[in-house]
């Protein structure tokens, strides 16, 4: 992954923590840890794009 691309998304979350968490504990993160916290944050996001396009239908 993109060093340049990890510290945005470490600025946008020390500036907007996710609940339960502290602008400390995403500046000491890892990188793998970060972006895997990233990745769960926004994977309902492409699961519901999935559907849509899909055209799931319950019967």
């Amino acid at each position: 992954m993109d060093p340049k691309h990890i510290e945005e998304l470490r600025q946008t979350y020390m500036q907007h923590p996710p609940e339960g968490m502290t602008t400390k504990d995403i500046k000491f993160m890892s990188d793998d840890d970060l972006l895997d916290m990233d990745y769960f944050l926004h994977e309902e996001d492409d699961l519901d794009d999935e559907i849509g396009e899909e055209g799931f239908y319950l019967f």
